[in-house]
């Protein structure tokens, strides 16, 4: 990409940004009502005042620790049942319903029936494990299935040991389009995550916070969670994709 392509891309971004800033604008004094849509000054004066408060950050850690625990129990699943379909073409045929069912059954309801099959707490972690699973196993097996296509034959052919051809040849070669779409999954993940604590009225949580702000009628408040929510997501994308860089150019 050339210097003037970043440059343009960036000021595409940044217009962007000015788009939405002006559509939140056009639409508060459109509305004229605060308690539908606050201001974007009452929103980030709310924000401030939410990181004074330790009830917000025990809940900030709480969203976040869940939105971890579902994005590494899903990367780890998707990894190893990717590489064992990969490898074993029964399995392939085995996991493919599953995977399509997961990816196509209403998350609501989902996130409904785990209401009362677990806990409060548990319920927005393994919703996000579930919708998260089949995207990083749909990822990884298509990224491994490109390696085979490349180098399996010359791996056959050397007979290279099975453990050393996923250590050594699929995983590091599958690594750099699997780490383009962390970022992206990550922040699926936490909205996900955020979405199931809504439904559950997860103690510390953001999502138990927006539920509450909700109910009383706290508008800036909520919309100060949401913005927060989102910059979050944007700064887990930039960190994958800085890691996607890192990787790529250790590789050449």
């Amino acid at each position: 990409m050339t210097k003037k392509d970043r440059l343009l891309n960036l000021f595409f971004s940044v217009l962007a940004i000015v788009a939405v800033w002006v559509a939140w604008t056009v639409a508060y004094y459109a509305e004229d009502n605060p308690y539908v849509v606050p201001s974007a000054a009452e929103t980030f004066a709310e924000m401030g005042r939410l990181f004074a408060e330790a009830d917000f950050w025990r809940a900030f850690g709480g969203t976040l620790l869940r939105t971890l625990e579902a994005f590494a129990l899903s990367f780890a699943l998707g990894l190893v049942l990717a590489l064992l379909a990969l490898l074993l073409p029964r399995l392939r045929a085995f996991f493919a319903p599953i995977v399509s069912a997961l990816r196509t059954a209403p998350t609501m309801a989902l996130v409904l029936l785990l209401l009362l099959w677990t806990s409060h707490s548990a319920a927005p972690v393994l919703i996000a494990v579930l919708v998260l699973f089949p995207a990083f196993y749909a990822a990884m097996l298509a990224s491994l299935d490109e390696v085979r296509a490349e180098y399996g034959e010359t791996a056959r052919a050397f007979r290279v040991p099975p453990a050393r051809q996923a250590f050594k040849m699929y995983f590091p070669l599958a690594a750099p389009p699997v780490l383009g779409q962390m970022g992206a999954n990550f922040s699926l993940g936490l909205k996900i995550t955020i979405s199931g604590e809504v439904l559950a009225l997860t103690a510390k949580s953001l999502g138990g916070m927006m539920q509450l702000a909700q109910g009383f009628l706290q508008i800036p408040r909520l919309m100060a969670l949401t913005v927060l929510a989102i910059f979050l997501g944007f700064a887990f994308e930039a960190a994958f994709w800085l890691l996607e860089r890192a990787i790529v150019r250790w590789r050449r």
